[in-house]
């Protein structure tokens, strides 16, 4: 049950890390029209974070007392299980420090200029469409039916994402030359979306989770007829990053905490 929860909050922390940084672009965008469209797709990763997390509070608050100590490194979160108190989807998002979330380190990586945003969402989005269809198939009912629920979101997003790398790949000589360059410097962080940590391959094997490695031929097959359309180049040869996973981060994520998780740090308990 442990790594059923580790695995559902790795889910929930990529759709909450992603979708926070979506949002730092409203108001910033480079047109009214996309400013709202990110502001929306933003808001898309955030339900789906709340889907996941308050799966893995639920399946968290089932175990007993003694499987739950020492399971996050947290002390606020480790003084609610002292006391016996259930924990909550707020809880799991605002409470864990850095070294408990095991989102991607893509995710957590800055906003940048519009094409390297474009560059994020495509990689990103294109690898969760693959994702999503085969949670779908999910033996845990409630993992099966969030996947469900986010498919139409996640298929738009990468429409939406897919459609800007083609548009300013095939656009002007300046609009081209950033969008390579931003597809170059954020190819490093692809790696990590199909190597299977421990937790993922036994939820694979017992038809939990999703065999992430086996998507990497048709994500690949998928970004190329993309990249090509756009005359673009697929970049080749770089060294890949990983660690988000293993809770291993950049420096980026303790600045993204630092600020989603301020007020209920400063006023614990605050409600709206």
């Amino acid at each position: 049950m442990k790594n059923r929860i580790l695995y559902t909050l790795q889910l929930a922390d990529n759709a909450l890390i992603y979708g926070h940084r979506l949002s730092e672009w409203c108001g910033h965008g480079p047109v009214l029209e996309q400013d709202i469209a990110l502001t929306n797709i933003s808001l898309d990763f955030l339900g789906q974070a709340r889907g996941f997390y308050q799966h893995a509070a639920n399946l968290f608050n089932a175990l007993p007392l003694a499987e739950k100590q020492g399971m996050f490194l947290s002390v606020a979160l480790e003084e609610k299980v002292k006391k016996g108190e259930n924990i909550d989807e707020d809880d799991l998002a605002y409470l864990r420090d850095g070294w408990d979330f095991r989102n991607l380190l893509i995710t957590e990586q800055p906003n940048g200029d519009w094409a390297t945003t474009v560059a994020r969402a495509f990689y990103f989005d294109t690898f969760n469409h693959l994702y999503y269809t085969q949670l779908q198939k999910s033996n845990d009912l409630q993992l099966a039916a969030v996947a469900e629920k986010s498919l139409k979101e996640v298929t738009y997003h990468k429409r939406w994402s897919s459609e800007w790398v083609i548009r300013l790949g095939d656009g002007t000589q300046e609009s081209h030359e950033k969008m390579q360059a931003a597809l170059n410097d954020l190819w490093p962080f692809t790696g990590e979306m199909f190597r299977m940590t421990d937790v993922e391959q036994e939820m694979a094997d017992g038809k939990t989770g999703v065999d992430a490695a086996a998507l990497h031929s048709q994500w690949k097959q998928d970004i190329v007829s993309i990249i090509d359309e756009a005359t673009l180049q697929l970049p080749e040869g770089t060294r890949l990053q990983d660690g988000g996973k293993d809770v291993r981060h950049s420096e980026h994520l303790g600045y993204i905490l630092a600020e989603l998780q301020f007020i209920q740090r400063a006023y614990p308990g605050m409600e709206w």
